[in-house]
Parts: structure tokens; C-alpha cells; sequence
């Protein structure tokens, strides 16, 4: 079979067409070329941290991959059968073990098959979901849709030095169901922090400014902070809430400053009023592609990472999929083109 040829410089252009590409290649059978990989970066090609993913993944599905190797411009993919395994993985840096388990969780669920990963590097740092966010936002959105994986953080990694350590369990997906998430309905929110070498009255002051803007919009706030040992210092905050029709998260990490932290993750949560938050909209494209009912959800924007995943998603499964305006954001609504 021919592979399926996608550019890389589309849309954002950035490590996200990689990922969502080889991740629907795994599960489609469908063998896949990739170009112009991260054109529109100023290090074009492939980092290190975005060949760990491929690399596990090719192990899971027994693929041929051509053009693996640190500044490749071009992907080829040729993936065989899914198996189950049990592996131990080092990114080797603070590279983001969320945005692997982006590839791994949807890959391994979808190809019905199953795996035990134990995995060092960065669990939150920069241009990466948290952790936190993987685990309690994605998690809880994954599993609406049949993907079902549990997550343990046994050690947090912030840049530099990375040193971080999750351990994952993915399991076979039985049923796949489309999803409705329309409006967010509930009043009660979930807060998780950890930090490491900032001092706890720092830390708590970020916390109480953001309960208590939570408080003033109108919601409860379960809320928990940890200090976790780590190699450097960090700083990780997640606020959250799911109901019947919404599943949102907003997430922020350290980078040097905490003022103003706890008031940006409360406020940007509080914004995220609809269906879902503009991050997990991307996330949830690769799964919805390949279900042959419609889904259906509604986020404040469209972000690049959307479009992108819509793209690739389109052009590997022939899915099909609209956008519509609101009066207070977007309608995306995703026909899959197979029912795995």
C-alpha cells in the first residue's frame, strides 16, 4: 500500500502533525509519509523529544519507519499488528512525557491491545499539557469515548533536568461511543498543585488568589496542594470540572514567575463555559475520526492545533467534519469514517 503523503508546514506546523499522523497510521493500518517536518520551526525536523514517542509506538504495532533520526524532515511509516507489551522508557530529557502519552494512550487503546509503560522525563514543562491535565481532564474525556488508561505521577520532572517519572496503564478499548459535550452546567471545581524548592507560602497565596476568584464566579473549590520532591524547582496548577455535557481543565506551569499564576488559571477557567476546553478540542479529534456517528462539541476558538489535527484526521480516515459559529464561540461537529 502506497503510504498516505501529509505535509508537515500545514497549519502550525509543528511536532502535532507527527503525532496525530503516525497515532492514526497505527490504528488504521494505513502506512503514512510525512514532509516538511516542522517547517515552520525555527530548528526544523525532528528533536529528540518527538522520536521516543514513534520510536515505542513503532514497537507496539511492529512498523517500519524510515527517516527516524534527529533533524529528519520526512516520516515514512509502515505499520504491522498491534501487541501488548510492558516497557520502561527514558526521554533522556525534560522532554514531555504527556505529549508521548498523547501518541501511546489513543494508539494502544484503539489497535486493542494493551500496555504497561513506565517512563522518565519531563511531567510539566513548557508547550505541554500538565500531568494533572493528562491524567483528570484527558482521562476523563478519553473514557467517555471508550479509551480507558490510569496514570500514576511517582515523581515530578520540571525543565531542566527533566528526572520526572509516570507510570501508565492503557487497556484495550471495548466500544467506541461518540460524544456530546455542549455546556458546562456544574458549579463545582477541582484544584490540583504541586510545586518543589518555592516556598509554601508563595505557592498558597497563588492557590487562595485562585479560589477565590473561582469563588466569585459562582464556584466551590475542592482543592489540594503538594509539595513533591523534583530535581529542580517547579511549579504545576490545575484547575478542573467535568458534568454530564462539559469537561474543562485549565493548567499553567512555572516559568521563572508566580505572580498573577493563581488569578490566570482561575480566570482562563472560568472563560471555558462551553462544551470543552480549547486544548482538549485537538486531543479529541484522533479518536473521533474513526467512530461512524457524530460527534458533537463547543469550544470558545479555534486554535491551529484544531485545523491541524482536522487535517491530518480527514485526509487518514476520510472523516468528515464542520464548523459552526456561535454566539459565544464554536460548534465542531465529526463524522468518523470507521467503526473500529
Amino acid at each position: 500500500m502506497e503510504p498516505i503523503k501529509i505535509d508537515g508546514a500545514f497549519g502550525e506546523g509543528g511536532g502535532q502533525i507527527i503525532r496525530s499522523a503516525v497515532t492514526l497510521s497505527a490504528v488504521t493500518g494505513k502506512p503514512v509519509e510525512i514532509e516538511n517536518i516542522r517547517k515552520n520551526r525555527k530548528i526544523p525536523g525532528l528533536r529528540p523529544q518527538h522520536m521516543l514517542g514513534i520510536k515505542i509506538l513503532s514497537k507496539l504495532c511492529q512498523a517500519k519507519v524510515e527517516g527516524l533520526h534527529v533533524n529528519s524532515t520526512s516520516l515514512r511509516f509502515f505499520p504491522s499488528e498491534g501487541i501488548n507489551m510492558e516497557l520502561s522508557e527514558d526521554v533522556g530529557t525534560a522532554g514531555s512525557i504527556p505529549l508521548i502519552l498523547q501518541v501511546l494512550i489513543p494508539s494502544v487503546s484503539l489497535m486493542k491491545t494493551s500496555l504497561k509503560l513506565l517512563i522518565t522525563g519531563g511531567t510539566d514543562v513548557p508547550w505541554s499539557p500538565t500531568s494533572d491535565y493528562t491524567k483528570f481532564v484527558l482521562g476523563e474525556a478519553f473514557s467517555r469515548i471508550g479509551i480507558n488508561f490510569r496514570t500514576e505521577i511517582k515523581k515530578r520532572g520540571y525543565y531542566p533536568k527533566g528526572g520526572g517519572c509516570v507510570e501508565t496503564y492503557i487497556t484495550p478499548c471495548k466500544k467506541l461511543n461518540p460524544i456530546s459535550l455542549l455546556e458546562r452546567e456544574t458549579k463545582s471545581t477541582r484544584l490540583f498543585c504541586s510545586y518543589s524548592k518555592i516556598p509554601r507560602e508563595i505557592v498558597e497565596n497563588e492557590v487562595n488568589n485562585a479560589k477565590a476568584i473561582l469563588e466569585q464566579g459562582g464556584f466551590s473549590c475542592q482543592y489540594s496542594v503538594q509539595e513533591e520532591s523534583a530535581l529542580d524547582k517547579g511549579f504545576s496548577l490545575l484547575v478542573f470540572s467535568h458534568d454530564t455535557s462539559s469537561v474543562t481543565g485549565s493548567d499553567i506551569i512555572y516559568q521563572g514567575k508566580m505572580t498573577g499564576i493563581g488569578e490566570f488559571v482561575a480566570k482562563k477557567f472560568i472563560q471555558s463555559d462551553i462544551g470543552i476546553d480549547i486544548y482538549l478540542s485537538d486531543m479529541l479529534v484522533v479518536p473521533l475520526s474513526i467512530i461512524n456517528e457524530t460527534s458533537v462539541y463547543r469550544i470558545k476558538q479555534i486554535t491551529k492545533h484544531l485545523e491541524t489535527n482536522l487535517f491530518v484526521a480527514s485526509k487518514i480516515t476520510n472523516c468528515k467534519y464542520g464548523i459552526g459559529k456561535l454566539d459565544d464561540g464554536f460548534e465542531v461537529r465529526i463524522v468518523g469514517a470507521s467503526d473500529s
